[in-house]
């Protein structure tokens, strides 16, 4: 339990650095004169690029190497991406330095996954896995809950007279703290690993393939889960600007409740997403695994429309639902993979479902949202292009997770 605790750890510090920013960039936006092109793009594509040309090699690394290590290293990564943005001066350095954040979020969490998986039975992941989704959410929360907050104080502070911008003093708080929350890590340790498969220690291409011939099963349950992120991601990244722009609230002001429907859905999400993971798993019903993603992605369709919503608490109230949908299928896909694809298999899988994920999910969704609002008529109608993102987006991971359950249901090559 203490290892999956320190697990935990790792992972809400991991997404606290990287959710952050984004509290924050609306003022960050205005101080190195931005657009919400440029902002989607260092809050996008900036972290998919070195998810797209490392996640296949290092998910290689996690099913064959030290995971501890590379626990470690990706820490060091996201730390320094954060201390950097606080001296951004430039789009160029912006956007280096959101890539080097964005590694963290992804690459903490597959490490975290394939230790956490190797802790416990097959039976009882998906409430392993629960743990880490609920790091994963407490960051998040405590990065927007904190980060607005702080941005106050410093703003009241400074009165115009400090060094540093507020925003960066934000991001260099975060960065020192981080540098601390590493130390316990020193307390992990390698656990030996369960169910290698009969390909164990296969090279890369071969693995590949092997995960190519459960493609009935996993090119669904991909299509499912990236489709769920990218309404998720556009909705987090977003939805501040479009609270500070169209319902007049500042990040001091809306920084704790957002803070805490993040807590909250994300909570409540794990927890159904975890319980309903490991009742499909013991259940009668094949595939019923991935029941609660299908129900989850049909719930998300509509509450995709918060940014539509005359006023904060029907915008909170769907946005909480949609969160909370995309926690519960996050997490079943995550005990999906646990329990259908080999121990050994794992680390590539995920890779393959973090390289299409962050191109089509992490990269394309911010970016997409700033087209689609150009189509409605420009920045002004930011609110327009976010919902229809979300609404097309949720409803892809509706088809995409019953299509996968079915396949499961049929047989299909690993599970």
């Amino acid at each position: 339990m203490a290892h999956l605790l320190l697990l935990a750890l790792a992972v809400t510090c991991s997404f606290a650095m990287q959710v952050v920013f984004i509290p924050l960039q609306e003022t960050a936006k205005l101080d190195l004169g931005l657009s919400d092109l440029q902002i989607g793009l260092a809050q996008g594509f900036a972290a998919s690029i070195p998810v797209a040309l490392l996640a296949i090699p290092l998910g290689r690394l996690v099913d064959r190497a030290n995971r501890v290590r590379l626990l470690w290293g990706v820490a060091a990564v996201w730390t320094l991406g954060v201390i950097l943005t606080a001296f951004a001066h430039s789009f160029t350095l912006l956007f280096v330095a959101r890539m080097l954040s964005g590694v963290g979020v992804t690459f903490a969490l597959p490490v975290a996954i394939s230790l956490a998986a190797d802790h416990c039975a097959p039976s009882s992941r998906g409430r392993a896995l629960l743990l880490l989704s609920t790091g994963r959410i407490v960051g998040t929360a405590l990065a927007f809950a904190l980060g607005g907050s702080l941005l106050g104080v410093l703003a009241r502070a400074a009165d115009g007279e400090a060094a540093l911008a507020p925003w960066r003093g934000v991001q260099l708080i975060f960065g020192v703290a981080s540098l601390l929350l590493m130390l316990p890590l020193l307390l992990l340790r390698e656990p030996p690993r369960r169910e290698i498969s009969e390909v164990a220690d296969l090279a890369l291409r071969p693995a590949l393939r092997a995960i190519w011939r459960r493609r009935p099963l996993l090119a669904p349950l991909f299509l499912g889960q990236i489709a769920a992120a990218m309404a998720v991601i556009a909705a987090g990244i977003w939805a501040a600007p479009v609270l500070a722009r169209d319902y007049g609230q500042q990040p001091e002001e809306f920084g704790s409740w957002m803070g805490g429907i993040l807590l909250l859905s994300g909570l409540i999400g794990s927890v159904l997403g975890g319980l309903s993971a490991d009742w499909g798993y013991k259940g009668r019903i094949r595939g019923g695994l991935l029941g609660g993603a299908v129900v989850a992605a049909v719930c998300a369709i509509p509450a995709a429309l918060f940014p539509l919503m005359p006023g904060p608490a029907s915008f909170g109230l769907l946005l909480g639902i949609l969160l909370t949908s995309g926690a519960i299928t996050g997490l079943v896909t995550a005990t999906a993979i646990a329990v259908l694809v080999p121990n050994d298999l794992r680390g590539v899988c995920l890779g393959v479902l973090f390289v299409v994920g962050a191109l089509f999910g992490t990269g394309l969704a911010p970016t997409l949202v700033t087209l689609t609002s150009s189509l409605f008529g420009g920045e002004a109608f930011l609110r327009e292009g976010l919902a229809s993102v979300a609404v097309t987006a949720s409803a892809l991971s509706a088809w995409g997770f019953l299509r996968a359950a079915r396949a499961v249901r049929q047989g299909s090559p690993g599970s």
